[in-house]
């Protein structure tokens, strides 16, 4: 049976840009949602093909999930910080044996005990997280799980903790916070992405075949839930090398380095190398502010890009077409070596078809078919898009109707 923690990440006095005495309300606030959020565990057998995944009806959630992310978001915002960890579900292998050994519990923030090797991200609006994110999270997870660990491993020192494989991040961006967000409020989407990680530690705790005991990825994984003021990805990842929450305070720790490997859509591919998002004059090689921004991201970072041919973008062929020719390797670099564009990033590329089952239709990624699904009523429909927990707080909440 799948259990697991919840860990919260609480505001620091001196992230709070008001004054103690509004710190003060609000982390009374968040500590008394931490000592009350119980919950059961979520089904440990959620199905992962397009009948959905997780259990209905609510299970699984505490009564004052909505008002906790409010709550964190409040804080957030009247922080200085570029970005928060908000909690982190991880499971656990322990057997209680009182009457609450089906239950979630809130513990004290605590961020890991050591550096993550890989960091996987998943960047996304969240509105809502869909099937296909869940399947590019455990494709992910489990290719990269063999490539973190080195083949041939120096013996774990016991005086130091040994670095986790991986974790998942799942990250909110709120750049736009102070406005009204349509269709659903940035603490329904965190409210959503709480939902979604359950799903996917469900799912990597309970392969339904042995090809998916393969895919699905370490069960150890766990799942942080972040918000973020950045706009662009290379700003993104900067703020999260620099959070004390992935951070080890020991001498060792300070040089250690992690991987961060963003979970994206063509779509999102094109956006990363527009120029547009790049104005001005950088003071990287090249004198570019593409370079400037774009070197140390792929320094530290890679990009996984699940093929989108369900949308405007064209084939798998000519996907792929595109990134070969950014390579070098094909028919042009789409006029990008102009404006300091640099090859080597686009070997930091990798392309993956749509996770799916043999014989299974391509996943659909876009959460616009999702909401439109929830518009005209199509229950089954939105069976293929989303799990069954996601439709019933959908369902609950009155969202996208």
């Amino acid at each position: 049976m799948f259990r697991g923690r919840v860990q919260i990440n609480k505001p620091k006095i001196s992230q709070i840009q008001q004054g103690s005495s509004i710190y003060l309300s609000v982390a009374s606030r968040l500590t008394r949602s931490c000592s009350a959020l119980v919950m059961s565990a979520p089904n440990p057998n959620p199905p992962v093909s397009g009948a959905g995944a997780g259990a209905g009806n609510g299970e699984g959630l505490p009564e004052n999930l909505l008002a906790f992310f409010t709550q964190g978001l409040e804080s957030y915002q009247l922080s200085n910080t570029t970005f928060r960890v908000l909690c982190s579900l991880s499971p656990t292998t322990s057997s209680p044996s009182s009457s609450s050994s089906n239950e979630l519990l809130l513990a004290p923030p605590a961020p890991p005990t050591s550096h993550p090797r890989r960091l996987l991200v998943l960047d996304s609006s969240f509105n809502p997280p869909t099937l296909a994110h869940l399947r590019m999270a455990l494709s992910a997870a489990a290719e990269t799980a063999e490539a973190t660990v080195p083949a041939k491993s120096p013996p774990p020192s016991p005086s130091q903790p040994q670095p986790q494989s991986q974790r998942v991040l799942l990250l909110l961006a709120t750049s736009n916070a102070d406005k009204a967000p349509k269709p659903a409020a940035f603490p329904q989407r965190l409210a959503m992405m709480y939902i979604f990680a359950q799903d996917l530690l469900s799912a990597m705790a309970a392969p339904q075949s042995a090809e998916e005991a393969v895919q699905s990825g370490p069960a150890s994984t766990a799942v942080d839930i972040a918000v973020t003021t950045e706009p662009y990805f290379h700003s993104k990842s900067r703020a999260i090398a620099e959070s004390d929450f992935y951070q080890q305070s020991t001498a060792a720790a300070a040089t250690a380095t992690f991987e961060q490997v963003y979970l994206t859509g063509f779509d999102t591919l094109i956006r990363i190398f527009n120029p547009k998002y790049y104005p001005g004059t950088g003071t990287g090689t090249g004198g570019s502010a593409m370079a400037a921004a774009l070197d140390p991201f792929f320094a530290r970072s890679r990009l996984r890009v699940t093929m989108r041919t369900d949308a405007d973008w064209g084939d798998a062929e000519a996907q792929r077409k595109y990134v070969d020719g950014l390579r070098g390797h094909g028919d042009g670099d789409g006029g990008l070596v102009g404006v300091g564009w640099r090859a080597e990033w686009a070997e930091k590329v990798e392309m993956v078809e749509a996770g799916r089952r043999v014989g299974e239709e391509a996943a659909i990624v876009s959460s616009t078919k999702v909401r439109d699904a929830v518009v005209s009523r199509d229950w089954s429909l939105l069976r293929t898009l989303v799990s069954e927990r996601m439709i019933e707080w959908i369902r609950r909440e009155g969202l996208y109707s």
